[in-house]
């Protein structure tokens, strides 16, 4: 399954490929912008960050959930939820917080033609609070570990799915 949005004349692509379609070209390109992109984008930002400052990953409940032909996409998920963990560890001496929020199923533009397929609808019935999330309920989770609230939080993978995989 392919799931596509278009801004201007670029094509934005979540796909779901069964393991026997999976190429080395998608498998690059998706790692390099899940993954690659992550490490590059924190190096980067790092450079300016001062004692005390946090950074909020954005991973996926696919991490937790594995579903059928999401390999490449799920295993960069997981490298980010990794990543989390040890850049917390590598920069906790500078006290920067790094911290992962995970989202479910979550009414976006990418989905927002997709909402009736057989797997939204999958989704949404394994999801407890009976739900799609959205961006505004991601928002707070992102907004709630970069406060100072969570200044004792660092290293943490948070899933915020309505109870989605659990």
């Amino acid at each position: 399954m392919s799931r596509g949005i278009t801004r201007g004349s670029e094509a934005l692509q979540y796909k779901c490929e069964p393991l026997e379609d999976m190429t080395e070209t998608f498998f690059h390109k998706v790692f390099d912008i899940n993954v690659l992109g992550v490490l590059l984008t924190t190096q980067a930002a790092v450079k300016h960050m001062g004692d005390g400052a946090s950074i909020v990953n954005i991973g996926s409940a696919e991490s937790r959930l594995h579903s059928p032909n999401s390999s490449v996409y799920t295993a960069t998920k997981a490298a980010v939820d990794a990543l989390t963990r040890v850049l917390a560890k590598e920069l906790g001496s500078r006290k920067i917080r790094v911290n992962s929020v995970n989202p479910g199923f979550t009414a976006t533009e990418g989905t927002a033609g997709h909402m009736e397929s057989e797997i939204a609808k999958g989704f949404l019935a394994n999801t407890p609070l009976g739900r799609a999330g959205r961006p505004s309920d991601i928002a707070a989770a992102v907004a709630f570990l970069a406060s100072d609230d969570a200044s004792w939080i660092t290293g943490e993978v948070l899933f915020v799915t309505g109870g989605l995989g659990i």
